[in-house]
Parts: C-alpha cells; structure tokens; sequence
C-alpha cells in the first residue's frame, strides 16, 4: 500500500471569497515524504489552503503542482489526493467494512481486489476485529481511524488532514496524534496537516507553515520556529513570549538591548536597530540576587505548575514571565519580594520594527 512519494509546490497561489480575499501570493514547497503542519488562528486561511489543494472550493490563481504536475483546473477526483475531515464524515447507514470500501466501489474496483484492500487498510489501523460495526457503534478515535483508513485504500499520493483531532478528548489527542505519524511513517505518504493547536504541529510536523491573514509568516521546523521567530506574530503564537520594545546599541564589544526603561540587556551579534526583543519564560534565570547582567524586578505572582513554578515579575516596565524549574526542597521567591532577572545572550531574539 506504500506509494511513491511525491513533492507538492504552490506558487503564487491567491483566493477570493467574492470580495473578500483569502490567501494572499502563496508560495510554498513541501518535500516527498514530509508531515507537514499548517498552522494558525481560526481565519487564518490554513483549511481553506488545504482546500485548495483538495480542489474544493473556489479556484485559486497561481499553480498547485503534486509530483510536478498542475492539478489547479482538475476535479478533486482526479488529484490522487484522500483528506480526513474535522467530522470524520463516515456513511451513518453503512458498516465499518462498507466505509472503507465505499471509495474502492465508485472508482469500479474489482470486486475480488476489494475485499484485499479492505481487510489490508483496517489491519493498518487495527480495527480488522470492527469491520462489521456501524460507526454510531464506534468511539471518537475508532471513527477517526476508520475514517483514515478509508482514505488511504484508494492510495492517494498525498493525505491532507483537516483538523482531524479536534472532536477528541485531551488524552485520546495525545495517542492519536503518535499514531497519525506512526501510520505516515509507515505509508511514506506526503502529508498535510491543518491545526490551530501548537503542540500538534510540534510533536508531529517536520515542517510547518505559520499562517495569518491569508499569509506564511515562516516556514521552518517547530524548533526553528520556535527559537528563531521572524516576527512578533509568530512569536506570540509559538508559545508564551515576552516582548520588550527598544534599541540595539553597543557597550565595547557586547551588543546590548536597552529597553524604553533603560534596562541594558545582553543580546548576541544581530544587523537590527531598533525594534523588540523576545524572551522566552524558561530562559530567564530569577534569583533574590543576581549577578552579572540583571535587570532588577519585584514578583507580583506565582503560580506552581507541577514541573515548573511559573514568577509574573515587574520589571523593565512590563509584567515578565519566568518559568523556573521546580525540584523538591527548592526555595521559591515570595510574592512581593525584590528579584534580579538574568537573560541568556545567546536564547534572546532581536525582532527589527515592522516596515
């Protein structure tokens, strides 16, 4: 059931709702093989970019090519494409075995080669033992995986997945998402995953696009995202951020960020002048008294999240998130108390004003 993996290219691709435009000049190349996310808000043009792909929906400008070749004017069934919807969307009135067959019975399969690939698809998901259940009979993630195996029967050369965890609860999530990626592995298939939520794309993705308002803000992996945001959007939407507004200057041979408070604070090389720095909580060390580069604060809030103690701190002229690793015996700062944060050059990012 292994197919030959194949690349995806869009190029220029634009999309209208009648007035409204949705997907602005996107240009995007996703590998052979790869698990690939897009990610973002609610309206951020990521399903409707899948979509696209799918051949649902209005017809875009610009070029889609699978394998080379510009599926942008054909049908959705003639892409050799197979997407998993947010609702599953499984025949009420048809058993588990007919569901997966459903798509091998419209494209006129054989009969004798039916039953093969049937029973070959529900071994992959490993729910053979189901296969003469009707799906009000399943659980979420029974229906999610039967739903995965009828789409990956009739061997589509890319799977696109619509948010398709998003009915499941937080711990069937979890075990769902490793088996996604097992069964991709598995298939070699090309895949496209559409999600809001950063921790799927991060614990499942190669790759990923951060999308906003019809546009990529960046392409890379979840830790080159993560560690290297190239603006403020994504920034914020990769986990918790602290943005502090100033100017680079230089002190000797150390670069410094100086804040609109004054507060120096250690940065690596960077070309940029003036603009934010971004700090993430779990790279900021807090202790009674620092020493060394420290901007001075005053703990205004503490909460303990089990393998962190997370610090709110008043300082440079905003609230500062610290996240500081909890082990047992350890002392913690006291609400109200005065702190000294200390910043690690090297995990600081300099984010230039926007033009």
């Amino acid at each position: 059931m292994k197919q030959q993996m194949v690349g995806i290219e869009i190029e220029n691709v634009h999309l209208s709702f009648g007035d409204t435009e949705v997907l602005t000049g996107v240009n995007l190349t996703i590998e052979p093989g790869e698990f690939f996310a897009f990610l973002g808000p609610s309206g951020s043009g990521k399903s409707t970019l899948l979509r696209a792909i799918a051949g649902f929906g209005p017809r875009p400008s610009g070029a889609i090519k699978i394998g080379g070749k510009d599926i942008v004017d054909l049908p959705p069934w003639k892409r050799n494409v197979g997407m998993v919807f947010q609702s599953y969307a499984l025949w009420p009135h048809l058993s588990v075995r007919d569901n997966v067959a459903f798509g091998l019975r419209e494209r006129k399969m054989p009969r004798n080669e039916i039953g093969p690939r049937v029973d070959a698809a529900l071994d992959l998901v490993g729910l053979s033992h189901l296969a003469d259940r009707m799906p009000n009979q399943l659980s979420g993630g029974q229906q999610q995986r039967i739903a995965l195996a009828r789409t990956v029967v009739v061997e589509p050369q890319v799977l696109l997945l619509d948010e398709p965890l998003s009915n499941l609860d937080a711990n069937l999530r979890v075990q769902m998402r490793r088996e996604l990626l097992s069964l991709q592995r598995k298939l070699g298939l090309t895949t496209i995953f559409v999600t809001h939520d950063q921790e799927e794309a991060n614990t499942t993705s190669d790759r990923m696009a951060v999308l906003d308002g019809g546009v990529i803000q960046q392409v890379g992996s979840p830790q080159v995202l993560y560690d290297n945001p190239q603006n403020l959007f994504v920034a914020n939407f990769l986990g918790t951020a602290n943005v502090l507004n100033g100017k680079v200057e230089k002190f000797g041979d150390q670069m410094r960020f100086v804040t609109s408070t004054g507060d120096a604070l250690p940065i690596g090389s960077t070309d940029v002048t003036s603009g934010s720095i971004v700090l993430r909580p779990q790279n900021i060390t807090i202790s009674a008294s620092g020493n060394g580069d420290t901007i001075k604060g005053k703990v205004l809030h503490r909460e303990f999240l089990g393998s962190q103690i997370r610090y709110i701190v008043e300082a440079a002229g905003s609230e500062i998130i610290v996240d500081q690793s909890h082990a047992v015996g350890a002392d913690w700062q006291e609400i109200g108390g005065n702190v000294a944060l200390q910043i690690n050059a090297q995990t600081a990012v300099v984010i230039a004003d926007p033009h």
